[in-house]
């Protein structure tokens, strides 16, 4: 048995919780629109052609916001292509995934499924094959009022009221050779400043991300993220960092160690902001944008990635996800949790289908993945302000990172209705752990509202479409509460949610 504690205090706050961090993605790849989101004909499919069993799993999954529609896709997408009258939509070849896009599927389609879904949507706009021209249009078709030829057009499509969109993406992972119309530093930070200030004369209400580095492991990671943020920092409010996690080694205790490597790669991103302001003498700070993270290796090979033949929607990146998966991305939650005061908004990479937390088949079921639990449970009760925790265990260290403590955690506390969170991670593969909490000046007096663990005996279990629930959250009943303290037992490799009430009397 391993002890451990956890040391938090009303008064040490990292920031208020932007509810943003839930957030997912929807590209045109694969199956996550066309089969995934979009199925006219399927058997729960609305009036619409939206499936049913999806909306109805995306709200139990919590995502808030889900930024559209790339992606690679995004730097050769034309929005024209997926507007207006379906029948008079062109069919396009998609060199992004070399697949056929028949654009059923657009704008005013994902604006009407989000309503459905209650999320806000996050749009990018193609900074590839187009430019500031094409980025304004879009804009003002999406969010004008009237009176202008686009936002007119807008209404002659049905859609009289604006879209009233927030949130805009500047172009996509222009940093990577792969990518359509790639661009060097010096090249993309001046075209994401004149996008940016000519977006920002349409609507002045906007929030806009700059393109950061694809991965932390780019040759030109660092220097990029500060030659772009010198071009464009007074006119961006975020710049995105991407990331996607691997357990080549197949080792749960060395795969562990990339949530730490997650933790680094944050507060470097954030350094450098703080590097270019600090050039400037500004008081602005550029916060991040996590807009593509997953587990992502089993299927990262070109073959999952490209089918011959240009098809319709084909199966691409269909990863299963296990529990050690699951672990991975409940740590990566908490990593950006406690960095809540520079991560504002991220994007679990994607929805559905193509590397997403839910599953379908075409013509058939949708079940929840592994990873939509660890998901769904801290959405679900990630609400209020993130405490400054301190937590103190053994550790052991792997050649991913050279320390890697045992507890992993981070506390939210709720003053609009008196809860507090404990999200925790055991990263011991053998030993269960029993954790001493104290939360100080939360309240002397506290009530258990619920205790939830996600756990397996087999770390590579899976949920499939014939045992949908072999991996899913049960009850933790080790826990026992005097006071402002609470002790909690985990067990091994296992991810924990643990929320109290302070009672009338502890509120005094």
């Amino acid at each position: 048995m391993l002890n451990a504690k956890l040391i938090v205090d009303r008064d040490f706050v990292v920031s208020e919780l932007d509810r943003r961090i839930f957030g997912t993605f929807v590209e045109h790849m694969g199956r996550c629109v066309y089969g995934g989101i979009y199925e006219p004909g399927h058997a729960t499919a609305d009036e619409d052609g939206f499936r049913g069993d999806v909306l109805e799993l995306t709200r139990e999954l919590g995502t808030t916001i889900i930024r559209y529609p790339g992606g690679n896709f995004l730097s050769g997408y034309n929005w024209e292509d997926g507007v207006g009258p379906a029948d008079k939509r062109p069919v396009r070849r998609d060199l992004a995934w070399f697949s056929t896009e028949t654009n059923q599927f657009g704008t005013n389609e994902f604006m009407k499924w989000s309503k459905k879904a209650n999320i806000e949507p996050m749009f990018g706009v193609n900074l590839g094959t187009k430019g500031a021209d094409e980025a304004r249009q879009f804009l003002e078709y999406c969010n004008h009022e009237g009176g202008s030829a686009l936002s007119d057009l807008r209404k002659e499509h049905g859609y009289e009221k604006p879209h009233d969109i927030k949130f805009w993406c500047l172009g996509n992972e222009m940093d990577g050779p792969w990518q359509i119309c790639h661009k060097t530093a010096e090249e993309y930070g001046r075209v994401a400043l004149e996008t940016a200030k000519v977006m920002r004369w349409v609507d002045p209400t906007i929030q806009l991300a700059a393109c950061g580095s694809s991965h932390r492991n780019m040759p030109t990671y660092g220097s990029w993220e500060y030659q772009v943020l010198d071009h464009c920092y007074d006119e961006v409010d975020f710049i995105s960092l991407h990331t996607y996690f691997n357990n080549h080694a197949d080792s749960a205790a060395e795969y562990f160690g990339v949530i730490e490597l997650l933790d680094a790669f944050i507060k470097e991103v954030a350094a450098i902001c703080d590097a270019v302001g600090a050039k400037r003498r500004s008081h602005k700070k550029i916060m991040l944008s996590l807009d593509e993270w997953n587990v992502w290796y089993k299927t990262h090979k070109i073959e999952n990635m490209r089918v011959p033949g240009w098809p319709e929607a084909p199966p691409l990146i269909e990863e299963v996800y296990n529990t050690e998966d699951a672990l991975i991305v409940g740590g990566a939650l908490i990593a950006m949790l406690n960095n809540a005061d520079r991560v504002k908004v991220a994007c679990l990479a994607q929805l559905v289908n193509v590397i997403g937390p839910i599953m379908t088949e075409t013509g058939g079921d949708a079940w929840r993945q592994t990873i939509f639990h660890p998901f769904a449970l801290a959405s679900k009760h990630g609400h209020g302000r993130v405490l400054r925790s301190v937590a103190e265990s053994d550790s052991y260290s792997a050649k991913t990172f050279p320390e890697i403590p045992y507890l992993y955690a981070t506390v939210i506390d709720n003053p609009a209705d008196g809860t507090t969170t404990v999200i925790a991670l055991n990263r011991s593969l053998t030993d269960s752990m029993e954790v001493e909490v104290e939360l100080r000046g939360l309240g002397a007096d506290r009530e258990l509202v619920h205790a939830t663990e996600l756990h397996h005996s087999n770390l590579k279990a899976v949920n499939t479409k014939e045992a949908p629930n072999t991996v899913a959250p049960k009850a933790n009943k080790d826990v026992t509460i005097n006071g402002e303290r609470m002790t909690v037992r985990l067990k091994p490799a296992s991810f924990n949610v643990i929320t109290t009430k302070a009672t009338p009397a502890g509120n005094a």
